[in-house]
């Protein structure tokens, strides 16, 4: 039996539920990481011996999975967007902005979908923008891409952001300290490809990064919804 299905046990000496075990685990993950959530530390935080939670949560995994659900909350807009377009674009954009806020959420994207209600939501949100545009399975394979790009493209920001926060350089910095090497090995004439990106690139930030790349996945996507059937 999934968690969802799972009733609460009822209330003891000290009052918990799932909402309040839930919110103290997401707050030890915005702090430190993963890394930073046991159910002891969730039980510490929550002044309650650590045997009180597996009556509520029997794994960190099933934790994890309410942790996700949680923040899906977030990924939904109020009111759907009549253009699939507009809708995919508000889904992909808002669950940016839930992993910038959530780092670890990045760490918790791309594996089996989520079955809480919010998780469920976004998927129906997701599928219901492309609903009768195209068949199923191409409706499916739509969202699939768009979802592989954007967990991809979340993954390598906040990838980004941790090897700021643990060399204490930025972007910016960090190119100027290797620039030396990479000049160095650009001179060499072996990366020809590579020495014109770097050389005649033009630099973008990262929300700009997303925005372009979606648009092209976007564009794929279109492509195919407009494709006659075979």
């Amino acid at each position: 039996m999934i968690v969802w299905d799972r009733p609460e046990p009822p209330d003891r000496p000290v009052p918990l539920d799932r909402e309040r075990i839930v919110a103290a685990a997401i707050a030890l993950a915005d702090e430190g990481g993963l890394e930073a959530v046991s159910l002891r530390k969730v039980a510490a935080r929550l002044s309650a011996g650590p045997m009180r939670l597996y009556a509520y949560i029997a794994t960190k995994e099933e934790l994890f999975d309410l942790m996700v659900d949680e923040v899906q909350a977030e990924i939904l807009p109020e009111e759907q967007p009549g253009d699939w377009r507009e809708a995919l674009r508000t889904l992909a954009h808002r669950t940016r902005r839930a992993a910038l806020r959530h780092g670890w959420l990045a760490d918790l994207l791309g594996g089996r979908p989520t079955l809480g209600p919010n998780g469920l939501a976004v998927t129906e949100a997701t599928l219901a923008a492309l609903d009768g545009l195209a068949d199923v399975d191409t409706v499916m394979r739509a969202g699939e891409t768009v979802g592989a790009y954007v967990t991809g493209a979340i993954r390598r920001e906040i990838a980004n952001l941790r090897a700021e926060r643990a060399s204490g350089l930025s972007k910016r910095d960090w190119q100027r300290a290797a620039g030396p090497h990479v000049t160095r090995m650009l001179a060499t004439g072996r990366f020809p490809a590579l020495a014109r990106a770097v050389h005649d690139g033009t630099y973008v930030d990262a929300e700009t990064s997303f925005a372009t790349g979606l648009e092209w996945v976007l564009d794929a996507v279109a492509a195919r919804l407009t494709r006659p059937p075979a």
